[in-house]
């Protein structure tokens, strides 16, 4: 009953918004708006603002890593559309930004790629990651890897995620006799993989023990003693930034969706009626967020490191849950500002948006003909085409995926043009969100060579 009042609710938000621009939209795709319950996307509110200045600190400090050379902005930077442009990441121990990256001796790439952090300050997200091993809300309580350690007091599902990649030893933490950057012990890497209070408790004591951090923090958190604080008021801090920095509401789709007609191309209208008619896209990528935050098998080419018990693959939300139909399942992610964040899928698989969608259309051809020439060559020699894993993988596809419709080259390309009208302008330069400088006085990571004498 309680998920039907839920939809109920939903479903009348959505009709006024579309009521009161009904009267300027093609009616066609009026209706399929209506039936898929898309509304506008609304900026977040009550954001505060000594907590959004505290985390772009946090953001951009590479104070946060064990080894004191990456921060969260190394996988988001807003130069790079808050993501790498690589296909799989490179953590700790590497040196440089986006494509010129380059990994530590004995290091491996993150087995995932890194997603864009666009629009994720919105009330209906529950559920973080590429295998949603973050879920819940402030309402019910969050399901994550930390189960009970986790401490309590979050604002958002966006805070408890920045609470992960912290204590993660191949995104930020390190490896047990690792050194920091001026050759002391890590000693974040010294501590269990079973005891991530232990991380969390010595990286907010490592934060207050910098002046300028203690003035950001008591300005964030006026009420709040400093023996009390925890780096969960780090990671709402992280959380408030992110949102404040990375929403974007005024694509051309957001204009459409408002009532401006002419904000969509008529290339952008045909796809868009394909999106969500016979393309079957708003199946999965539903709603006002445009994912349905659920997994799906598309028998996405598998390379790379893989991922824990599974390694050398990667089985996705199997590994969670333990469900035949969670097998190399992935999350649908969002398409907002979807033409800026390449490489796409949940590894970085393609280089083209055009070829993402024709992976839609026929997974099978796509998986038994994957090209790796567009992979960086060490990834490349670690592809697992064999038949033994395609056909693993292929026997557990989404049975949605194995249906879909045949498409022209023409529509694909209204595809693509809807897909565009994704693309909020003011996404396309971020340099603005880079600070000069952080507390800690380490570098800064920007797009140009900086200085290593440190």
């Amino acid at each position: 009953m309680k998920s039907r009042h839920i939809k109920f609710i939903v479903g009348v938000v959505v009709a006024i918004y579309l009521m009161a621009a009904g009267s300027t939209l093609n009616p066609k795709l009026y209706k399929l708006l209506e039936e898929h319950e898309v509304a506008p996307y609304e900026e977040p509110m009550g954001l505060d603002s000594a907590k959004v200045e505290l985390g772009q600190a946090l953001f951009f400090d590479r104070i946060l890593s064990g080894n004191k050379d990456v921060s969260c902005a190394t996988c988001h930077h807003p130069g790079l559309n808050s993501g790498d442009n690589l296909p799989l990441a490179i953590g700790v121990g590497g040196e440089g930004l986006g494509t010129n990256r380059v990994m530590g001796p004995k290091r491996e790439r993150i087995p995932r790629n890194s997603p864009e952090v666009f629009n994720r300050g919105a009330k209906e997200w529950h559920t973080m990651f590429w295998d949603s091993r973050v879920s819940g809300s402030l309402e019910v309580g969050f399901v994550t890897p930390a189960d009970e350690k986790l401490p309590e007091g979050f604002d958002h599902i966006l805070a408890v995620q920045a609470m992960f990649p912290v204590v993660s030893r191949d995104e930020m933490r390190g490896e047990i006799g690792d050194v920091d950057i001026f050759g002391k012990p890590n000693e974040l890497a010294l501590m269990s993989d079973a005891v991530p209070q232990s991380v969390w408790r010595q990286l907010i004591h490592r934060l207050l023990e910098i002046e300028g951090y203690q003035q950001l923090f008591k300005e964030a958190y006026p009420l709040v003693p400093q023996d009390k604080l925890g780096f969960q008021h780090a990671a709402n801090a992280i959380a408030a930034f992110e949102i404040a920095a990375f929403t974007f509401t005024g694509s051309p789709w957001d204009r459409y969706l408002r009532g401006t007609n002419e904000a969509l191309t008529p290339e952008a209208q045909r796809g868009a009626m394909l999106f969500y008619g016979k393309a079957k896209c708003g199946t999965c990528h539903s709603g006002t967020l445009m994912t349905d935050q659920q997994h799906h098998n598309l028998a996405v080419p598998q390379f790379g490191p893989g991922k824990d018990d599974a390694a050398p693959l990667d089985v996705g939300r199997y590994m969670e849950t333990g469900l035949n139909s969670d097998r190399f399942a992935f999350r649908t992610p969002p398409l907002r500002n979807v033409t800026l964040t390449g490489p796409w899928m949940h590894n970085g698989a393609y280089n083209s948006l055009e070829d993402v969608i024709r992976h839609h259309l026929d997974p099978e051809d796509m998986l038994r003909n994957y090209d790796v020439d567009g992979l960086p060559p060490e990834l490349s020699a670690t592809y697992k085409g064999d038949p033994t894993v395609v056909e693993r993988m292929l026997r557990y596809l989404d049975p949605f995926v194995k249906s879909m419709p045949a498409l022209h080259e023409k529509e694909i390309n209204d595809l693509m043009a809807f897909l565009k009208a994704l693309e909020d302008p003011a996404a396309k330069d971020l340099s603005h969100l880079v600070p000069d400088q952080v507390p800690s006085g380490l570098p800064v990571e920007t797009l140009h060579p900086v200085d290593k004498s440190y």
